[in-house]
C-alpha cells in the first residue's frame, strides 16, 4: 500500500474509527489512521492517513478546520446537540441577523470553552460521557481554544429559529459548546443541529470521496494524495540520490540553496517526501528529525 492521504467525505452516522476499520480491511495496509475525530452525527472532511503518512498526524492537527453548523436557538439539550431531549429556552421572537452576528464575533480569538458533559474529555480520571451516562453529568473544566473566525451565513427566525454559521478554528474546539454558548449569550439557549466539516487545511469537502465509491484498493490509490498535502506551508529542500541515502541513515547533509530556520521537509529527486527536519544554521546543513519510510 502506498503512503499518502485520502480525503474522505465521512457520512452522518459513521464513526471515524469505523471509517478507518473499513479502509484498513479494503487495503490491508499495515498502518492506517485518521487526523482528528469527526463525531458520528457530523459529516465532511476526514483525512485518512496511510503507511508513513500516519507519522504526520501531529502536524495535521495543527491545520485550521472549517465547519458549517446549524445552531438551533430557543432550546437547550443535555448533550448540546439533538441527541438528548430538548428543553425549552427563552423566546427567539426578537432575534435578528445583526444581533446574532455581533454575538458570534465575541467568540473569535483565544477563548475559554467548557467541553460538553457528553464528551471524551476526562473528569476526575474518567471520560465525561461515561459519568454523564451514569447520571453524574459534569462539564469538564473550561480550557483555552482558538477560533480564527466565525460568521453568520444566514438566519431563519423559524420556528424553529436556526442560525447557519461558518467557523474556522484550531483543533480542540467543540462546535456543540459554541452552539450552546451562543444560545446562552443570546438569552434563549441553543444546541447544535447539523454539522459539516467543509475543509481541513487544504482539503475541501467538494473534493472528498464518498466511501461507497471506494470498491477496491486500486480505486482508493487512484484518489490518494501525497503525504505533503498535510504540510502546505512547510519549506522544501531537494536531496540528491547520495544525500537521500545519508538522510535515511539519520545523517545531516549540505543542501543548496541553504535552508532557513524552522521545520523543513526534504524530498528526493522524484519528488517523494523523505524526511522532516531542521537547518543547522551554523553548519549550513539539513538535519533529519523524522525519516519516513
Amino acid at each position: 500500500m502506498k503512503a499518502g492521504v485520502l480525503n474522505v467525505d465521512k457520512p452522518v452516522g459513521a464513526s471515524s474509527f469505523a471509517v478507518v476499520r473499513r479502509l484498513r480491511e479494503l487495503t490491508s495496509a499495515r498502518r492506517v489512521g485518521h487526523a482528528g475525530t469527526l463525531d458520528p452525527l457530523a459529516s465532511g472532511v476526514l483525512p485518512i492517513l496511510f503507511e508513513s503518512a500516519t507519522r504526520l498526524s501531529d502536524l495535521a492537527h495543527q491545520l485550521p478546520k472549517t465547519y458549517d453548523a446549524a445552531v438551533h436557538l430557543g432550546f437547550r439539550s443535555a448533550t448540546d446537540d439533538a441527541e438528548a431531549e430538548l428543553e425549552p429556552g427563552g423566546s427567539t421572537a426578537g432575534l435578528n441577523q445583526v444581533q446574532i452576528a455581533q454575538s458570534l464575533r465575541q467568540f473569535v480569538g483565544a477563548i475559554q470553552q467548557e467541553p460538553p458533559a457528553f464528551s471524551a474529555v476526562k473528569v476526575e480520571g474518567r471520560r465525561a460521557y461515561r459519568r454523564a451516562r451514569e447520571g453524574r453529568p459534569a462539564r469538564p473544566p473550561a480550557r483555552e481554544v482558538q477560533i480564527h473566525s466565525a460568521e453568520l451565513l444566514e438566519f431563519g427566525p423559524g420556528p424553529p429559529a436556526v442560525a447557519m454559521v461558518r467557523v474556522v478554528c484550531a483543533s480542540g474546539v467543540y462546535l456543540r459548546s459554541l452552539a450552546r454558548d451562543l444560545g446562552e449569550k443570546l438569552g434563549c439557549g441553543g444546541y447544535l443541529g447539523a454539522l459539516v466539516r467543509s475543509a481541513y487545511g487544504p482539503l475541501k469537502v467538494a473534493d472528498a470521496v464518498q466511501l461507497e465509491r471506494l470498491l477496491d484498493r486500486a480505486a482508493l490509490e487512484a484518489r490518494l494524495l501525497p503525504s505533503e498535502v498535510l504540510l502546505p506551508e512547510m519549506p522544501l529542500v531537494r536531496l540528491t540520490v547520495e544525500q537521500e541515502a545519508q538522510v535515511r541513515q539519520g545523517r545531516a547533509v549540505r543542501v543548496l540553496p541553504e535552508p532557513g530556520p524552522g521545520l523543513l521537509r526534504a524530498h528526493d529527486e522524484s519528488g517523494r517526501l523523505v524526511a522532516l527536519g531542521h537547518a543547522d544554521l551554523l553548519r549550513r546543513t539539513f538535519v533529519p528529525d523524522k525519516v519516513l519510510g
